[in-house]
């Protein structure tokens, strides 16, 4: 087939899961590959430059949070959709820690992932956004959601595509309180089957990688919220 909107490698231990998978995103559009462990998902990656990747946590040989964190040390921020199992929350918000982009919990609905698949993609692309949005600078800290860059002191912060928009979108908000599930529905694009905690998450990746450039302020019993002043 022609892969209109880019291929998706699927890195799924259980073969049946991974063709159903398979045929969804590809009747949507999508391009796929197929590995059925770690090591060779990751050599995949490497050769076939995938847009997004669909990776189960638990994955035999190297599973799952080992290869996003590999993945993430090369410096590859490919968008990465955990597939994770109820009892692997723990896993899960290492994962997300680690840059994944969003994750599902089985079982969940074919359309579900194929959802989430166009979600994270959007986001990694900027997709639907105007045509110059507004650049945040406020201290020492320089966001420019066109760009999808991140500077402190001038020196460049990777972020993956949901951080810098749940940070963009705080700063587009300044002193703006939203509750998680405001942040769910307007960052994320839907609130359901997520567990708010992950917004809890992702605000402390945010913090860790800018310190004290980090205009994010928690509400207590409310949400998040960004500082308007220049400094916090």
């Amino acid at each position: 087939m022609n892969p209109r909107k880019g291929l998706v490698l699927i890195v799924e231990d259980d073969r049946n899961i991974a063709t159903l998978q398979q045929l969804y995103l590809e009747r949507d559009g999508y391009g796929t590959e197929i590995a059925e462990d770690g090591a060779a998902g990751f050599d995949a990656v490497l050769r076939l430059a995938p847009a997004a990747i669909v990776l189960d946590i638990g994955l035999p040989g190297l599973d799952g949070v080992t290869f996003c964190r590999r993945l993430r040390e090369r410096g590859d921020w490919t968008p990465v959709l955990l597939v994770t199992a109820r009892g692997d929350e723990a896993d899960r918000i290492l994962g997300l820690e680690l840059g994944a982009d969003d994750y599902l919990t089985k079982p969940f609905s074919p359309g579900e992932l194929v959802a989430r698949v166009n979600a994270v993609l959007r986001r990694a692309t900027a997709a639907g956004r105007p045509a110059v949005p507004a650049v945040h600078v406020r201290g020492t800290l320089r966001v420019d959601p066109g760009r999808r860059t991140v500077h402190v002191d001038g020196v460049p912060v990777e972020f993956t595509a949901l951080e810098l928009d749940l940070l963009d979108h705080l700063l587009a908000h300044r002193g703006q309180v939203f509750s998680r599930v405001q942040l769910l529905d307007q960052v994320w694009g839907g609130s359901a089957h997520r567990d708010p905690r992950v917004v809890d998450v992702y605000v402390s990746q945010i913090r860790g990688k800018l310190g004290d450039a980090s205009p994010i302020r928690t509400v207590r019993g409310v949400g998040y919220s960004a500082t308007d002043e220049d400094r916090p």
